[in-house]
């Protein structure tokens, strides 16, 4: 399906369905045709807030195109960095923390990814997050 052939109301819809599904090719499809990664879709998230969280690739391609991973969840107030804490998904963790996802801000009940993943049982999560230096900053890119 192309961006064009669908009607305004459901074209902002597209990209976060793609993230949602893990569909890596139909995702970079859509960015190559210019379609913003910050794109809200009709129930106000971003494709990275609503991405296969298990699909580091997703998280990799949103972000390379400029998807900001802090933004929070209208309702939650939670970031993808506390989706995957929570899931369990230390891989697609990583990619958003080198992305630039701060691990230093709470939901709307004030949890951090660190307390999601405890609260989960994610001990490689928890390893991970508590190896992180003071100040939040992201590990070094390689």
């Amino acid at each position: 399906m192309q961006a064009g052939a669908v009607a305004a109301g459901g074209e902002r819809d597209l990209l976060a369905n793609a993230a949602a599904q893990g569909d890596v090719q139909r995702l970079r499809l859509l960015l190559e045709a210019g379609m913003n990664p910050n794109t809200v879709n009709s129930f106000g998230r971003t494709p990275i807030q609503v991405m296969m969280m298990g699909n580091t690739q997703v998280a990799e391609l949103l972000l390379q195109r400029g998807a900001d991973p802090n933004r929070p969840d209208p309702r939650t107030g939670s970031l993808p960095v506390h989706d995957a804490a929570r899931e369990g998904f230390l891989d697609t963790l990583v990619a958003l923390h080198r992305g630039g996802a701060r691990l230093d801000l709470g939901d709307k009940s004030g949890r951090l990814p660190i307390d999601l993943a405890l609260e989960s049982g994610h001990r490689q999560v928890v390893s991970y997050l508590r190896a992180q230096p003071a100040g939040n900053a992201a590990p070094p890119q390689a």
